[in-house]
């Protein structure tokens, strides 16, 4: 898997709009190194994954959309390239599969809306163990509150409060888990409201040159772009890529568990 994510390249995109929440979406390292892997394979040779592609990446993951249906829109994508009668480039962005994707996920969502109203003898599963989430909670917890000391240390009051305070939250999480819950999502909407404090508070630390900086190199990275999404996928492609941006110039871990590594 890329290690960090590269230069944006320029390609045709289309953001990711949103399908039911019953369709389970896999955890991070799962999800980010199955599309990966897919487009290395399909464009038939390896590429570092820009930020662009990350973004993209977590604005489907917010938007609940399948891993299935990301890979399936990846080889639709090459499948009608590979038909075009000159080809001159290959495609070097994840942004030129977007709208693939979305077909796809809205077939299947479709699909998966008929197939929920049918029974099913599946029994539950916890997708993690008790362990591996508290570990993760307080790994997080961790991070977050050496960040608030760096805060402190820089004589930074707005930021190093808020830190803390994320901190002892994902420690109170982790300490209210007794057993491996079969349902994530209570726990995920708590870490996401913190994930979101955290967001807020980075933002309204950043010093005004520093935040000023880090959105020109946002802009400059979605500029090829602007003609060719809607108002509201640029919107969300410029948020994920500012979080990124903001929660590395921090040194802040990512929350929610879908970045839960087992």
């Amino acid at each position: 898997m890329s290690s960090s994510p590269g230069r944006i390249v320029e390609e045709e995109s289309a953001g990711a709009k949103s399908i039911p929440a019953t369709c389970m979406v896999e955890n991070y390292f799962e999800y980010f190194t199955e599309i990966e892997e897919c487009y290395c394979r399909c464009r038939g040779t390896p590429l570092l994954i820009t930020t662009l592609d990350w973004a993209l990446i977590e604005s489907w993951k917010e938007s609940n959309i399948p891993l299935a249906a990301v890979l399936q829109g990846i080889e639709r994508t090459f499948e009608k390239y590979a038909k075009r009668p000159r080809r001159f480039s290959k495609v070097n962005s994840l942004a030129y599969c977007a709208q693939s994707v979305l077909e796809a996920a809205d077939a299947m969502a479709a699909g998966q809306a008929d197939a929920a109203r049918r029974p099913t003898s599946h029994a539950p599963r916890a997708p993690f163990t008790r362990e591996q989430i508290q570990g993760y909670l307080r790994r997080n917890a961790q991070i977050v509150r050496e960040a608030a000391a760096k805060r402190r240390e820089a004589a930074a009051a707005v930021g190093s409060e808020d830190f803390e305070e994320v901190a002892a939250a994902l420690e109170r999480v982790a300490e209210g888990i007794t057993e491996a819950p079969e349902n994530l999502e209570p726990i995920e909407n708590e870490v996401s409201a913190l994930e979101e404090k955290l967001t807020a508070s980075a933002t309204r630390g950043c010093p005004a040159e520093t935040l000023a900086a880090l959105r020109a190199q946002v802009q400059r990275g979605i500029a090829p772009y602007r003609n060719k999404m809607s108002a509201p996928q640029l919107d969300l492609l410029e948020r994920q890529m500012l979080k990124r941006v903001l929660y590395e110039h921090f040194n802040l871990p990512r929350l929610s568990t879908f970045y839960l590594n087992p």
